[in-house]
């Protein structure tokens, strides 16, 4: 398929369930199976994985990371297109989603643009885990913070997004143990992936989805293909119903 036949700003998507916001989980991975290289998924995507990460994004209220990916690649909302941002206007959203980020310890990089860079809005989630202490220093980097109870984290923040922040639709764009918390609580209804036709080798993997203590066959959760493109760079862009 030619890249200029693929254009994620005309997906559709389904109604929210009603006791939470609709949420999609975008990843890449190499055919090998890793989505780490180097401790950053950047390599790993084509200049048109990157276009449709941000053309998916259009569609989202809020674009969710973990502290890990924070940690390794920043968490912005951004979508550096004016051309999407006039998408998102022309139909009563913000030029960009939400960023949010979820962390246990509270342990994010001041100098990340998601604290330097007030175009958009930002909000972090603090697991109750984490001393007052850190609370009150986030804090005073500019961005509220919510605290969500220890244990039950990802779907308190979800809860919150829907009844404070107004979001039906939300994105998560990694890591691994926040998709695998996702999906093993039922808390996720769509799963993007970008196959690259790349192989980074390595001894350690480095999953898109991860639970503690590993599978069972009881906990297998099958998805429904709804779209497997691909394009001229040689990835496969696949999209599942969880």
């Amino acid at each position: 398929m030619h890249q200029s036949e693929i254009d994620y700003t005309r997906l559709s998507f389904p109604d929210p369930p009603q006791d939470r916001p609709f949420v999609a989980i975008n990843m890449v991975m190499s055919a090998d199976g890793r989505t780490v290289v180097d401790g950053t998924e950047r390599g790993l995507g084509s200049t048109l994985d990157q276009r449709l990460m941000r053309e998916l994004r259009v569609h989202f209220d809020v674009v969710l990371n973990g502290a890990a990916t924070f940690r390794a690649s920043g968490t912005s909302a951004r979508l550096n297109n004016p051309r999407l941002e006039q998408w998102r206007t022309d139909r009563g959203m913000s030029p960009s989603p939400i960023a949010a980020v979820l962390t246990r310890s509270g342990n994010l990089p001041p100098e990340r643009r998601f604290f330097t860079d007030h175009s958009f809005e930002a909000i972090i989630y603090l697991s109750s885990a984490a001393p007052e202490s850190v609370r009150q220093e986030l804090e005073s980097r500019g961005r509220p913070v919510v605290v969500v109870p220890e244990g039950d984290e990802a779907s308190a923040a979800l809860n919150h997004m829907k009844s404070e922040l107004g979001a039906s639709r939300v994105l998560v764009e990694g890591g691994a143990k926040l998709n695998g918390d996702l999906i093993r609580h039922n808390c996720a209804d769509e799963y993007f992936l970008t196959l690259a036709p790349k192989v980074t080798g390595g001894q350690t993997a480095h999953p898109a989805i991860h639970w503690p203590g590993g599978p069972t066959v009881s906990e297998i959760k099958l998805l429904r293909l709804l779209h497997a493109m691909p394009a001229e760079t040689g990835e496969l862009f696949l999209r599942y119903r969880v």
